[in-house]
């Protein structure tokens, strides 16, 4: 079962999150916190699988409480769930420590599917957000990336590291061994000039080499 900790200032909000997120079936909400101060103290007493991070929120923000609590714990997962998209809080979020970052608007099933992911080590991120964050954090590297030539093996690697998989789940998909995978990870960061799969991933979005062509 994943435990997570829900923090948003508004009742309502925590009320439906924590209705949505045990409904399916996998996830339970062991506590939920009004603003940044309940947050730390909540995840002090009981420490989730997952954060579920507001922004704005009064005194403490959830991009200060995000540092607090990554500080205290670093393996903690959080993900930030806003309705502001906007470049600053974005990277001030994912600079706190924030694994993924989420906008209010997605569906019911990617929020689930998000904190899934974050709890199994992966970094969610609504594409729109790649976009924003790639075009402040990649430009210098833009020249490079755009002419990466990756092989149909790293090419494959990239797919699934965009869709979420961890290396495990790669290695059984492609038929091939954790270690090959993350030797065909590290010659697709060097080849795309980034460090880690959460950038690997964005480059990707920005590119669009996995869209569907008829979108």
């Amino acid at each position: 079962m994943i435990r997570v900790l829900v923090v948003d200032d508004h009742q309502v909000i925590r009320s439906g999150l924590t209705t949505l997120l045990e409904s399916a079936g996998d996830i339970s909400v062991d506590a939920s916190a009004a603003s940044g101060q309940e947050a730390i103290d909540a995840a002090t007493d009981r420490p989730p699988d997952v954060v579920l991070m507001d922004l704005s929120m009064p005194a403490m923000d959830g991009i200060e409480a995000t540092r607090r609590l990554r500080e205290h714990d670093p393996d903690l997962r959080v993900v930030v769930l806003t309705s502001y998209g906007d470049r600053r809080r974005i990277i001030e979020a994912l600079d706190a420590g924030a694994c993924g970052y989420l906008l209010k608007d997605a569906s019911p099933e990617d929020l689930v599917n998000a904190v899934r992911a974050a709890a199994a080590g992966g970094a969610p991120m609504d594409p729109r957000v790649g976009a924003v964050l790639l075009s402040e954090r990649q430009e210098n590297r833009a020249g490079s990336a755009a002419g990466a030539k990756l092989s149909e093996r790293e090419t494959d690697v990239l797919r699934l590291v965009t869709a979420g998989r961890l290396n495990k789940q790669i290695a059984r998909e492609l038929g091939i061994s954790e270690k090959t995978v993350k030797a065909h990870l590290t010659r697709v960061f060097d080849r795309l000039g980034v460090t880690d799969r959460t950038q690997a991933a964005l480059w990707a979005e920005r590119e669009g080499i996995f869209k569907d062509p008829t979108d």
